[in-house]
């Protein structure tokens, strides 16, 4: 077993010296604290693999310590160990979070049982997104289920049609089923619908022949000949114009692709996931989208949840968006206070995952501390008190139009001028950058 870090919070101190004893007997390096304030300090800074609370019969205090540190850092093991209490208490505790409970006095074999996640040094622990990025974070029941509906049906060749709001994780869902799949070192080629214009999406999806227009100046594999043998997403299904989903329709149900210009028709072997935040149904009843597509691409739905309706997850994501940033930015950033944890908790995010993901990273950058504070997030409009805060009197130098365009500017200027990235960041589509952009270049050109 490699030496591990432990920090214990006990106040009796005949039971100090045998936890103190037993595990250093396994040659753990051990930090034993009596003072919840110093106590709870050294955990917010997360420097160790386990934390153990040793109380008597009166459980309250170790139950909210455990809540309070469950909040901040999801995957720290809590153990907890305590002399007088039943069953009862023992189950509690393991349903707010805590790893392991023993009844005192604790004794080597105990320790020697606990199951470490990964059996190596504390330096290369890593998380699961850090070792396959399509392992998606949840603890939330419905998110779970979906998650085991769309692993059952990952090998079918059945149109998979994934909907949500934006910023759920509609591409993360895809990607995931097409990594359980029998697919999975096969192709995963993604296009966006609602990026392109309909002349320039069909002969990106179905590929065109040389000298078929002008500019074709020589043949072109659309995404379904690039997809063969593997996936192909058709990312926000319901932008695609009226008249190319007939085009599409005959693609799912022949199997086979006419490139624009060609003579014979294409074999493609590949499967269909499609993903949406429109209203389908709706779109079909109003003659938007077509019925028999609709059918053909709703074989197995999935409906992602938005991020209000688990809000569980929501100290997960910011922990491992945290540690995502952390090695883009080069920052070192441990966590979050537990006011930074309540704020987050307490938001309506209409962005979901996506806004979450930029509110962290904003903040990350904003941080001078190992910790994100209330006051790392006042750019982001979510402090829920601002030194900033206009008086009655304040005026607006600048309208919001123009604090939009410039904002947008300045994102471009961060990303290098990367529209995808920049869209994403500030949780909009690319299709709306590109339209903002156009605006701001013909109100240029009126001038």
């Amino acid at each position: 077993m490699f030496k591990k870090k432990i920090v214990v919070f006990e106040r009796d101190h005949n039971d100090q010296n045998h936890i103190l004893d037993v595990l250093e007997k396994l040659n753990h390096e051990v930090i034993l604290l009596d003072d919840q304030e110093v106590f709870f300090r050294q955990i917010t800074e997360k420097d160790c693999d386990l934390v153990l609370i040793g109380v008597d019969a009166r459980l309250e205090l170790a139950m909210d310590l455990l809540k309070d540190i469950k909040k901040i850092h999801p995957h720290l093991r809590v153990m907890i160990t305590a002399s007088g209490v039943n069953a009862r208490d023992a189950v509690t505790a393991m349903k707010l979070g805590a790893d392991d409970f023993f009844i005192k006095p604790m004794d080597l074999d105990m320790i020697k049982n606990i199951s470490w996640p990964v059996d190596a040094p504390r330096e290369s622990v890593s998380s699961p997104m850090e070792t396959d990025p399509f392992v998606i974070i949840t603890r939330d029941a419905g998110m779970e289920h979906l998650l085991r509906m769309a692993g059952k049906v990952a090998d079918s060749r059945a149109s998979v049609l994934i909907q949500g709001a934006s910023g759920t994780g509609k591409e993360l869902v895809a990607k995931y089923i097409h990594n359980c799949s029998c697919r999975r070192n096969k192709p995963f080629v993604a296009i966006n619908c609602a990026a392109l214009p309909e002349s320039l999406l069909e002969s990106e999806l179905f590929g065109h022949e040389k000298g078929t227009f002008t500019g074709a100046l020589a043949r072109k594999k659309g995404k379904f000949e690039h997809a063969h043998g593997g996936t192909l997403l058709l990312d926000e299904i319901g932008e695609m114009d009226y008249s190319l989903q007939a085009k599409l329709l005959r693609v799912l149900q022949e199997r086979v692709v006419d490139r624009i210009g060609g003579v014979a028709p294409v074999p493609v072997d590949v499967r269909i996931l499609a993903t949406t935040n429109a209203d389908l149904e709706e779109m079909v009843r109003g003659g938007r989208f077509r019925e028999d597509l609709y059918y053909r691409l709703n074989v197995v739905p999935l409906r992602l949840p938005p991020l209000e309706e688990r809000r569980e997850d929501i100290p997960l994501l910011a922990e491992h968006f945290i540690k995502k940033y952390n090695k883009i930015d080069g920052k070192d950033v441990k966590g979050l206070t537990l006011d930074s944890v309540d704020l987050l908790m307490n938001r309506s995010w209409p962005g979901n995952v996506r806004e979450l993901e930029n509110v962290i990273e904003r903040a990350l950058l904003m941080a001078e501390g190992t910790l994100l504070e209330l006051e790392d997030f006042s750019l982001t409009g979510l402090q829920r008190y601002s030194m900033y805060s206009p008086s009655p009197s304040f005026m607006p130098v600048v309208s919001l139009k123009e604090m939009e365009e410039k904002v947008i500017f300045q994102t471009l200027d961060h990303t290098n001028d990367n529209r995808t990235h920049a869209a994403k960041i500030l949780g909009i589509s690319v299709r709306t950058l590109r339209n903002k952009l156009n605006e701001y270049k013909e109100k240029m050109e009126i001038q």
